[in-house]
């Protein structure tokens, strides 16, 4: 100090005494004497001897040092503290105070099982803090307190089990949360109160059962939902509901998930929806239609088999389809009619073997367009991609042919121009067997009537029926696998005329067959007694038609159930003496006759008012 006094003397003095001065000490000298005031003026920057500090940045880098507990000594001015990969285990009540200027904690990758109320306490100015894959099993209320600027916190990794009401209360400006791959089983209805300006929250792999509805209804900012890899089976009406400003939702890795209910998503403008790696059968159309904002729609990974035409025309601004890794087998024409923003498409990874050009509102609006990993059929109806392959962004993913055999594998960047005709072409449809099949039968039959085939690619046979709506494969007038139509159990009103239709990219072909069905002429004959019978026909005959008879019974049927009916009354009666005889041996008093009085009905049909009383005489041996 006293060196530095001289020397700043000297340049006070200047002049002379300045030169004097310089020329005694040398250039060396000069340097050592400036350096000893400048640290004077500027005393060492406080820093634990375990960690490693670094004033330009203010920054402290205590991680990897297996610490046990907080080391102390920080300056004040730090900004920045990494205490991540060490061995602590509890943090006291205002473990940090003192740190006013704090902007970023990391206490990720330690043994943390307890964190004590207020324990953040004097950090008003943290903005970072995570606390990532420890031990926390429970939040208590209050350990937050202090953190009124936080803006983003990670808890994710731990083994919280609940999160209990008010556990975030003091966290008002808090805009990220991840809370991801914990043990949450119950998260309670006011837990997030106080997170009104949060905007994006991350759930993932939790053992939630059941979407916490009225938890989540608390965050009216919230921007972004992520829930991923639950357990829950359905999403039930309203189920998001007072989250006005949510705009991008992703539901992930859900294998229990089989349907949404069509009022789910009510409430919501989505502009971006995920939905993957989940067992939807079929697209939810009726849970996205009010989605008139959605632009991004991703429903990878889901068992479904076809997009169906014209069902996702209220998704006016849709952008990008993504149902890559499914079983798709059919995209109907008019799927994406009505789309005229629709510029992405990804199906790659399907079983698709075409993908027909009027699947499309405008082929011209397209840009990106994903059909690699599928048994492609190169024929008529993929030419338009090719035409347009040049242009066609496959993002980088070549799609290949399947069949035919000649150009099996290769790649839609391999044709030339000249090869397109003679390959990408099909035949049209034409039904092989055009001879007349009209006919006549008995009501009750079966019959079918044949309708095979031929075109390139493989012609879709359907059946119209005589009121020209559309057969299908169950019923009992049905369509078989192989295209024929039977029709079971024939009845008149099945007459009429069918039309076969054989259907392919490249054209159509259609046969009639008429059918007379014959009712069934009833033989009546009158009895003696005044009964109506009929002449059965063959066992070969219909059983429904036998049902329609208003007569089922003859005469002989007629008197041998009325003998069997009386024998069985006679049967009863003697079962009824057999036991009264042995009861009566039983008691010492044997009787040896019995009366039995009846009362027979008149000729006329009346009751026995007035007829004629007869009596049996039985006697027991």
């Amino acid at each position: 100090m006293l060196i530095c006094a001289l020397f700043c003397s000297a340049l006070q003095a200047g002049g002379k005494m300045f030169t004097e001065r310089v020329a005694q000490l040398g250039a060396w000298g000069v340097l050592l004497l400036w350096a000893t005031c400048v640290s004077a003026a500027n005393p060492p920057w406080p820093c634990p001897k375990v960690c490693e500090c670094r004033q330009a940045t203010l920054q402290v880098n205590c991680s990897g040092k297996y610490l046990t507990a907080v080391p102390e000594g920080f300056s004040r001015d730090s900004k920045c503290l990494d205490l991540s990969h060490n061995r602590l285990k509890t943090l006291s009540r205002r473990q940090f105070y003192g740190l006013t200027k704090l902007v970023e904690l990391d206490l990720s990758d330690n043994s943390v099982s307890m964190i004590e109320v207020e324990a953040f306490q004097g950090l008003q100015n943290l903005r970072i803090l995570k606390i990532k894959r420890n031990r926390l099993k429970i939040i208590p209320v209050g350990v937050f307190a202090g953190l009124s600027n936080l803006r983003y916190l990670d808890m994710s990794e731990n083994e919280i089990l609940v999160f209990l009401d008010y556990a975030f209360r003091e966290m008002v400006n808090l805009l990220q949360l991840n809370a991801g791959e914990n043990d949450l089983v119950f998260i309670s209805q006011r837990a997030f109160v106080g997170l009104q300006n949060l905007q994006e929250l991350n759930m993932d792999r939790s053992n939630l059962t059941s979407i916490p509805t009225e938890a989540l209804s608390q965050l009216q900012s919230l921007t972004r939902l992520c829930l991923q890899r639950l357990s829950i089976s359905m999403l039930p009406n309203n189920a998001f509901r007072r989250l006005q400003h949510l705009r991008s939702l992703k539901i992930m890795h859900w294998p229990s998930l089989q349907t949404l209910s069509s009022n789910t998503l009510t409430g919501l403008n989505l502009t971006s929806l995920v939905i993957t790696n989940c067992n939807l059968t079929t697209i939810p159309y009726a849970t996205l239609r009010h989605l008139a904002y959605l632009r991004y729609l991703d429903l990878s990974f889901n068992p479904i088999t076809s997009i169906q035409g014209n069902m996702l025309s209220d998704l006016l601004r849709l952008q990008e389809l993504h149902l890559s890794g499914g079983n798709l087998l059919r995209i109907e024409p008019g799927a994406f009619r009505g789309l005229v923003h629709f510029r992405l498409l990804n199906v790659s990874s399907n079983q698709l073997t075409s993908l027909e050009e009027s699947a499309f509102h405008s082929v011209g609006n397209l840009q990106i367009l994903r059909l690699d990993g599928n048994p492609l059929a190169c024929d008529c109806r993929l030419l338009w991609v090719m035409r347009r392959r040049v242009r066609l962004n496959f993002d980088s993913h070549q799609p290949t042919c399947s069949t035919p055999l000649i150009v099996r594998k290769r790649k839609f960047q391999d044709f030339t121009e000249a090869e397109l005709p003679g390959i990408f072409m099909c035949r049209q449809a034409r039904i092989l067997d055009r001879k007349s099949q009209d006919a006549q039968i008995q009501e009750g039959a079966t019959i079918l009537f044949d309708c095979k085939a031929d075109g390139y690619p493989s012609p879709y046979v359907t059946w119209l029926s005589t009121q020209q709506t559309l057969l299908t494969s169950s019923g009992r007038i049905r369509v078989l696998v192989n295209g024929s139509l039977e029709v079971r159990y024939a009845q008149v009103q099945d007459s009429g005329t069918y039309m076969c239709l054989a259907t392919n990219a490249a054209g159509n072909d259609s046969i009639f067959v008429k059918l007379q069905v014959q009712g069934i002429p009833r033989n009546r004959t009158m009895s003696s007694g005044e009964v109506w019978s009929e002449t059965p026909y063959s066992p070969s005959d219909n059983s429904s038609t036998q049902g329609t008879n208003p007569y089922p019974f003859d005469a002989k049927t007629l008197v041998i159930a009325t003998t069997m009916g009386f024998l069985s009354f006679l049967s009863s009666v003697a079962i009824c003496f057999v036991f009264m005889f042995v009861w009566s041996q039983s008691q010492g008093q044997i009787k040896h006759t019995a009366t039995i009085d009846f009362v027979p009905r008149s000729s006329v049909g009346g009751g026995g008012v007035g007829g004629d009383t007869g009596r049996f005489t039985m006697k027991l041996i």
